[in-house]
Parts: structure tokens; C-alpha cells; sequence
């Protein structure tokens, strides 16, 4: 349609900003805007979009720089600590869904092959909408954003599993011995996990050290060694994705990893665009109609299914049913992967193109559904809550508030523990105050308790944070937690925990966190004795210092 890539893109990025517009305007996922622009500018619809390789290529990069940033926040600690329960959700979901999946297909009617292919790409969920809309949230660092990772993460290393497995069955006419083949795989994974560990060891500290006084040359070398990483791990089998996180974990111990987060976020989001766009872009609509049952009763399978066996695995496992229910949530949906499956299938001559158009129809509703579900997972968790009990035991006790040396009485609570939080709890701690901290991290509970502060897992979202029993034992309540902007109907958990205090006979003292003019205007209605100003107070105890210094 245009003579020039560039008039091609101007004209989709000009499109985009307007339906990003008008979606946020009507307080809709920036996500699900961007894929409908991927379906309007797409061959289904105005045809605009020519140069697809072009828009791989941005995308590519884009999920690159996202699950970089990710890698940079993991802690191998963590990794361990979430790995048992990781790997026993990732292959329990893998199962459910292959197993399930493949004899709803055999009952609707699907020969046995087409019906494998269905299931198989029903197993998939997107890595990459999962972590941009906790990353959007600010739940990466929680522990069902932690364990979710940790899931997807294994099923990844299954989607390989699957393929050598298919390969060597004749479906794909590869390998001949299966036993070759694994071998082949775990050889090239133990060489590039020997690399990165080498790196981490002798080179990331070094070299950033070098690289820190030109922001240029940081910015670009970490963007090169996220893509070249990426690159490597898709030659030798496994994903992209796999290969980015291992390039952002590489640097993830350094003293340099906040800086190049910062550094590379709004570039991140910006390629991300591209992503979706691109995902919207190769839903062709045609066909669809229908197939609107079948992909309806499987869009419920998998937005109810992988939840349900997720929270049964984590419940038996000794979590939750909030932790269960929220990680349960980031699996409610299949991936762009299940859309490239079906596609070579197609290819190959092993299914028709019906198939195809089934699952990017379930991919279609179940992206879009999942999306909302997770924004509003707290929201989803009260409503259901009553409902979910059953599937935990009857002591959680790998989240109890019992564990550990838990202050009974404390005079000061601080919920969430980041960079100001922290420095609050220690000031106080040293003054000898009976001081306790809560916060939904449990690396940061373990770094503080250890610093000896008395402090216990929570997040200000969980409901039975109120059936916390030192909470209205405290003389004061200090939330460092920023208020964040809400989709749709997500409630606001500081209004609730406030509300809550006060309506279970709290007497002592609530003080709250702004740190924006929007923060205050939210806070207004608030039941809260004080609203700190983090950036103005500072701002004003500086001030403060230096007229004591010129007046000396």
C-alpha cells in the first residue's frame, strides 16, 4: 500500500496513539487497544501493514528489553526458593491441559492428530502479556508474581521437551532417537548456563563499572547483550524469552541493575508496541464465525481450567488460596507460540485451516478476557474468596504471619518495605521502638529480619491482612505503599485497609504515602490521621539544612 516502510509506520504509530487514546479514556488496557490496532491496520481489515518483518524485528527486540528487565529484578535465592512450587504448577498445568484439552477436542469431534495439536497449543500462555501486566501493576516482586514467572519459565523448557518429542515421533520427520536428542538439548543448556555463569562471576561488575560514566555506550551494550542472548538461546532450542531473562539475571547481582532498569523502561514500552500490534496483525478474522461455540466452550476450559488446577497444586502445596487463586490467574489464557504451532501444523498438511482459525479465536477471547481478569485480580479474589477456602488446608503455613519471631505488641507497623519504608522501620528500630514491617516480598521480609527487625509476609491487597492481629495492637499504622491507579473496578486497597482498621475498633494512629498530587486527591476521602509528602518533605528538610549551613 506505501512506497516507503517509514510512511508505514508513521501511519500505524499515528493509528495506535488514537486508539490509545480513546482506550484510555474509557479506562481500558493499553494491551487490548494496541492488538485491536494489530486487527484494524491487519490483512483482515485495512490491510495496512506490509512489512511484517520489519514489525518482528521491533517486536523481537521489544520483548527482549521486557524480559531483561525481568532477569534484572530476579534474585538466584529466589529462584531456589520458588523453584519446587514453580516446577510442580508448571507441570501439573502442562498435564491438566494437555490431557483435558485433547478429549474435549475428541468429543467435539477432531480427528486424534488435530485434536493433539489443539491441546499442545492450549498448554502455551504468553509470557510476555503475563509479565508486562503484573510489571504494569507493580506485582513482579510479589510472591505470586514470583511464582508465576517461575511457571512459565518451566513451561517453556516443556515446550521444548514437546517438540524434540514430536520430532522424533515422525510428526516433524527430525531426530531419530528421542534419548539423542534430549541429551543433545541438556548438553547446550549446561554450556550456556556454564557462559552466563562465568559472566556473573568474573565479568558484570567489571564491565559496567567501565561502561557507567557514558549512558550510550551502557545503554547500548545492555541492549546488545540482551538481544545477542535471546539469539543464542533460539539457535540452540530453546526461546527467545529464556535467553533475555538469563541476560538480565546476569547483571541482576550487580550494584548497576536499578540504574539500567530505569535507563531502559520507556524504550521497552515503546518496542513492546510493536509486539502487540504485530500479535493483532496476524488474527485473521475470516472464518471465525462459525467456530463461535467450540472456541467458546474451549476459551472456558482454559480461562477456568488452568486457574482451578493451579490453585489445587498451590493449595496442597501449603499456599493460600489468594496466592493460588492470583498465580492461577497469569495462565488463563494461550500464547502467541500456540498461534506459530498451529500455523507450521498447517503447513506440514497435518491439520486444515479451520484448526488454525479455532485456536486464534480462543487465543483472540482468551487474551482479551485474561487481560481484564488479571487487572482486576483483587477485585476477582474478594468476590470468589468464599468460594476458594476448600482448596487450601486448613493452616497455609508457608505464608502464616505465625512464622518466625513476630513482634506481639509493636507500637509502630510499616506496610511495604521498599527504599523509604525500610529506612523508616530501621530509624525507628534503632530508637527503641517496637517496630514491625510488613511487606508482599518475601526477600525484602528476609533481608530486614535479618537486619533485626521484627517483620512477616503480607500484602495490603490481601483481605485477611485485617485478621492480622498485632495490626490493632499498634499504636501507629504507617503505609509507605503508592496509591496506584486502578482498572476498571479494582478496589482501592488502601480505602480498604483503612476502612477496615477503623471498623474493627483501631484507635491508634493511620498515616499514609503520597507521591503525587493524584496520590493526595485519592487519599481525600481516606480515614487517615497524616499524609506524608516523601519528595516535598524531603525537599523541605534539605532546605532547612543548608540556611543552617550559610547562617554558620
Amino acid at each position: 500500500m506505501f512506497e516507503s516502510v517509514f510512511y508505514e509506520v508513521s501511519i500505524l504509530l499515528f493509528v495506535a496513539a488514537i486508539i490509545g487514546f480513546l482506550g484510555m479514556l474509557l479506562r481500558q488496557p493499553l494491551i487490548v487497544s494496541f492488538i485491536l490496532v494489530g486487527i484494524l491496520v491487519g490483512p483482515s481489515v485495512l490491510g495496512i501493514t506490509r512489512s511484517s518483518e520489519h514489525m518482528e524485528l521491533l517486536a523481537s527486540l521489544g520483548v527482549s528489553l521486557l524480559l531483561f528487565i525481568v532477569g534484572l529484578k530476579l534474585d538466584l535465592k529466589l529462584i531456589r526458593m520458588t523453584g519446587r512450587v514453580a516446577l510442580m504448577t508448571g507441570l501439573g498445568q502442562v498435564v491438566f491441559t494437555s490431557l483435558v484439552g485433547y478429549w474435549i477436542c475428541l468429543w467435539m469431534g477432531f480427528s486424534p492428530l488435530a485434536s493433539l495439536y489443539i491441546a499442545i497449543a492450549l498448554t502455551f500462555s504468553s509470557t510476555i502479556i503475563i509479565v508486562k501486566l503484573l510489571s504494569d501493576k507493580g506485582e513482579m516482586e510479589t510472591l505470586h508474581g514470583r511464582i508465576a514467572l517461575g511457571f512459565l519459565i518451566v513451561q517453556d523448557i516443556v515446550v521444548v521437551l514437546m517438540m524434540i518429542g514430536l520430532s522424533t515421533s515422525g510428526l516433524f520427520g527430525g531426530e531419530s532417537n528421542i534419548w539423542l536428542a534430549l541429551v543433545e538439548v541438556a548438553v547446550k543448556g549446561v554450556l550456556f548456563l556454564a557462559v552466563v555463569a562465568l559472566f556473573i562471576r568474573y565479568v558484570a561488575e567489571r564491565l559496567l563499572r567501565l561502561l557507567a560514566p557514558r549512558q550510550e555506550m551502557t545503554l547500548l551494550f545492555v541492549v546488545a547483550w540482551a538481544a545477542i542472548l535471546a539469539s543464542a538461546t533460539d539457535m540452540f532450542g530453546f526461546s527467545k524469552e529464556l535467553g533475555a531473562l538469563l541476560a538480565g539475571v546476569s547483571f541482576a547481582s550487580t550494584s548497576y541493575r536499578d540504574i539500567l532498569a530505569s535507563r531502559l523502561t520507556s524504550l521497552r514500552d515503546f518496542l513492546l508496541l510493536f509486539f502487540f500490534i504485530n500479535l493483532g496483525a496476524h488474527i485473521h478474522l475470516a472464518g471465525m464465525g462459525a467456530q463461535v461455540f467450540q472456541a467458546t466452550l474451549l476459551s472456558l476450559f482454559v480461562l477456568i481450567g488452568n486457574p482451578f488446577i493451579v490453585l489445587v497444586i498451590m493449595g496442597m502445596m501449603g499456599y493460600t488460596s489468594r496466592t493460588g487463586f492470583l498465580a492461577g490467574l497469569t495462565v488463563a489464557q494461550i500464547s502467541e507460540f500456540s498461534l506459530v504451532f498451529v500455523a507450521l501444523g498447517l503447513s506440514l498438511g497435518h491439520i486444515d485451516s479451520d484448526v488454525v482459525s479455532l485456536v486464534t479465536l480462543v487465543g483472540l477471547l482468551t487474551i482479551g478476557i485474561s487481560t481484564y481478569m488479571i487487572l482486576n485480580s483483587h477485585l476477582l479474589y474478594s468476590r470468589l474468596s468464599p468460594f476458594l477456602a476448600p482448596f487450601e488446608r486448613k493452616r497455609a503455613y508457608r505464608e502464616s504471619h505465625e512464622e518466625g519471631a513476630i513482634e506481639k505488641h509493636p507500637e509502630i507497623i510499616v506496610i511495604g518495605l521498599g527504599r523509604y519504608g525500610r529506612h523508616i522501620a530501621l530509624k525507628f528500630h534503632r530508637t527503641g521502638k517496637k517496630v514491625m514491617g510488613i511487606d508482599y516480598d518475601p526477600h525484602v521480609v528476609r533481608e530486614i529480619t535479618r537486619l533485626g527487625v521484627s517483620s512477616c509476609f503480607g500484602d495490603i491487597h490481601d483481605p485477611g491482612l485485617l485478621s492480622f492481629s498485632p495490626l490493632l495492637r499498634a499504636s501507629c499504622i504507617l503505609v509507605t505503599i503508592p496509591a496506584l491507579s486502578g482498572y476498571l473496578i479494582d478496589p482501592d486497597p488502601h480505602m480498604t485497609l483503612c476502612r477496615g482498621l477503623r471498623e474493627a475498633g483501631f484507635s491508634g494512629k493511620l498515616v499514609l504515602t503520597a507521591r503525587s498530587v493524584a496520590d493526595l486527591e485519592r487519599f481525600k476521602h481516606v480515614p487517615a490521621d497524616m499524609i506524608l509528602y516523601p519528595y516535598e518533605d524531603a525537599a523541605e528538610h534539605a532546605c532547612e539544612r543548608i540556611q543552617v549551613l550559610l547562617a554558620s
